[in-house]
């Protein structure tokens, strides 16, 4: 059975930085695609960052691209969301998650999910 379990948000100031992270467990992740996702109150919740644990390859969303960086730490199995120059609007519940096979921006194509860690940017 796998297991996300994200940590590291909080209370930043606009402009701050923040470091999420997500530690899987349960099998390898080697042929996974891994995803960051948020959701704002009243919002669906939105593509952000996505990784393939195998080869490395990076997507992100418009609103955060040279903004957060997505990475691995392979011996941890761990992912990461470096969030830098971060805005009021980047405040929601970040969501990480896995897929079988390559990483997409589609949510409906991750089947596990972690409990989310709660983000807040003050202006």
């Amino acid at each position: 059975q796998v297991q996300l379990v994200e940590s590291g948000g909080g209370l930043v100031q606009a402009g701050g930085s923040l470091r999420l992270s997500c530690a899987a467990s349960g099998r390898s992740f080697s042929s996974f695609g891994m995803g960051w996702f948020r959701q704002a109150p009243g919002k669906e919740r939105d593509f952000v960052a996505a990784l393939t644990w195998s080869g490395g390859h990076t997507d992100y969303s418009d609103s955060v691209k040279g903004r957060f960086t997505i990475s691995r730490d392979n011996a941890k199995n761990t992912l990461y969301l470096q969030m830098n120059s971060l805005k009021p609007e980047d405040t929601a519940v970040y969501y990480c998650a896995v897929r079988m096979g390559i990483a997409t921006r589609e949510r409906g194509a991750y089947q596990y999910w972690g409990q989310g860690t709660q983000v807040t940017v003050s202006s």
